[in-house]
């Protein structure tokens, strides 16, 4: 199993554990905000450049 396939895998399951501990809007929360966050914590030239990519490209 690759790296990003275990990532992906353990998000899924922090999700579920977090929908059932939690109220659905602090899962939400979470969930917007964490990509939210780390976008606004990116330079300025960072962010450029993301927005100016493809989408198939961001795993390179």
């Amino acid at each position: 199993m690759s790296n990003n396939a275990k990532i992906a895998v353990g998000g899924v399951a922090v999700g579920l554990i977090l929908l059932i501990w939690l109220p659905w809007w602090v899962s939400f929360l979470i969930v917007v905000g964490v990509p939210v966050a780390a976008y606004l914590a990116l330079d300025p030239s960072q962010r450029r450049r993301l927005r100016r990519i493809t989408r198939k490209e961001l795993g390179r």
